[in-house]
């Protein structure tokens, strides 16, 4: 019976780092992962390839529709799906080889196969290449990560009804894609293949789409989305889908009651969330704990309720981002090794890889309206902004919140372009406990995209120059 410091199951973002940086610390460590390729739904059919087919699709729309206003003369534009899908395949082998690598690297064995919790301190591996292992360890870390929410009435056969990972693989630019959920997947998803020609019709049970997003800029969101083509049947409720036809069937009906309605398409994409995947881990007779949500329950440390073992990333409470999920496997592993690192779950930026792109970290207006906290708003429009300008991608604006009487930042939130980017100046500032006016006494390069971070703290502590 092979006998490590740490065990831990599955290798998405928050495993492979946990395991990397416990190497590194000086423990002996394995990671046991089922799929076939190390990196998780993140790498493997999250993150990366929708990256890849999002970068693609931008370049084909701005090839076909917006080199001639730069006057470029570009000719027919054509989309090869096939050869689109090859190179974002291309892109997640080498990512997720790399991860391989990496476990090489740092001494970190890879144990293929599924992992149940046998009891105190022990794992079974079920081989992918058959048989079954023992191992033994002083921890043990669940990196489960998480899967895609089912619908009652919506059969995934990812060919023409699709989860996240179907839509990756679709063999030709649908006709007509009905989007299940007006989420950070969902839109995402839907803008690939908007901008490929299909018509794109989103149907979200709240009134609003991207709930848990500051309210205003949600609004914004919608309308440039409706402005390059989607549609939004909000307040909706998706009640099934008939896939006996030639046409997908969508059954609609207002959410607060009414008459019930079909949309057909030619696929539907369900993306309503994604739920902790603890299936089939020994949880319940090794006497782990879950939340109603059916989460991991952990303390401060990612102890769950049995000693030695522990669980990071989508399979416990908080968002479920891969950057979350890092940085909590990285905590993990200083925690084990007897380190005291910290982790702030308010400055954890999301971002929606749309364009323009969609950024926020820490606290929304509505939030802060809830709480009581008295806040002053900062603006300022990319419309505004010279490189923006210059490049043509002059939507959306950067709006700062900072705390009334200190100018502490509170909360930024961006859509406009390269937005994922400008936020991590704004994450840097916060975790510093940094004011607006900081932000603005910043020398900021010119002319760049980082300036309306600059002019939006200059408007939140005292006026902003170029508006």
């Amino acid at each position: 019976m092979a006998s490590y410091d740490v065990i831990i199951i599955g290798a998405g973002p928050g495993g492979y780092v946990c395991a990397i940086r416990c190497a590194q610390l000086g423990l002996k460590t394995a990671c046991v992962e089922a799929r076939e390729t190390l990196g998780g739904t993140c790498l493997n059919v999250g993150c990366i390839p929708s990256k890849a087919l999002l970068h693609s699709s931008h370049l084909y729309e701005t090839a076909a529709h917006k080199f001639a206003e730069h006057g470029l003369n570009a000719g027919g534009v054509t989309v090869d799906v096939a050869k689109m899908r090859a190179r974002k395949d291309g892109v997640v082998k080498s990512l997720t080889d790399g991860i391989k690598f990496l476990f090489k690297k740092n001494k970190v064995e890879y144990v293929e196969g599924t992992g149940t919790i046998k009891g105190k301190g022990e794992v079974e591996a079920a081989l992918t290449a058959g048989g079954s292992r023992t191992l033994k360890a002083k921890a043990i870390v669940i990196a489960t990560g998480s899967e895609s929410m089912p619908l009652k009435g919506v059969e995934v056969d990812e060919k023409r009804v699709v989860s996240s990972t179907g839509i990756l693989d679709l063999e030709k630019v649908p006709e007509h894609l009905v989007v299940i959920g007006g989420g950070y997947i969902g839109l995402e998803m839907g803008t690939v293949w908007l901008r490929l020609g299909a018509k794109v019709t989103v149907v979200e049970f709240l009134e609003r789409i991207t709930p848990g997003m500051d309210l205003e800029v949600s609004k914004q969101f919608q309308r440039i989305l409706q402005k390059q083509g989607m549609t939004f049947r909000l307040g909706t409720k998706v009640t099934g889908v008939d896939a006996s036809g030639e046409r997908l069937k969508v059954g609609v009906e207002p959410a607060k009651g009414g008459d019930a309605g079909t949309i057909e398409a030619d696929v539907v994409l369900l993306a309503i969330g994604r739920r902790a995947y603890t299936q089939g881990l020994g949880l319940e007779n090794a006497g782990v704990k879950l939340d109603e949500r059916g989460r991991v329950e952990v303390d401060e440390r990612f102890a769950t309720s049995v000693e030695g073992v522990y669980a990071i990333g989508d399979v416990i409470r908080g968002p479920m981002l891969a950057h979350k999920a890092e940085e909590e496997g990285s905590n993990l592993a200083e925690y084990l090794a007897g380190q005291k690192p910290h982790l702030d779950y308010d400055i954890i930026p999301g971002v929606v890889y749309t364009a323009p792109e969609v950024a926020a970290i820490g606290k929304t207006e509505e939030q802060l309206k809830e709480a009581g906290v008295g806040y002053k708003v900062g603006k300022f429009p990319f419309s505004a902004n010279s490189r923006a300008r210059s490049t043509g991608d002059s939507d959306g604006f950067v709006k700062l919140l900072c705390d009334a009487k200190t100018d502490r930042v509170l909360g930024a939130h961006i859509i406009g372009p390269e937005a994922g980017v400008l936020i991590a100046e704004v994450a840097l500032a916060m975790e510093y406990g940094a004011s607006a006016e900081d932000i603005a006494r910043t020398c900021h390069a010119h002319p760049t995209l980082e300036e309306a971070v600059k002019e939006a703290a200059l408007a939140a502590y005292f006026k902003p120059i170029h508006i």
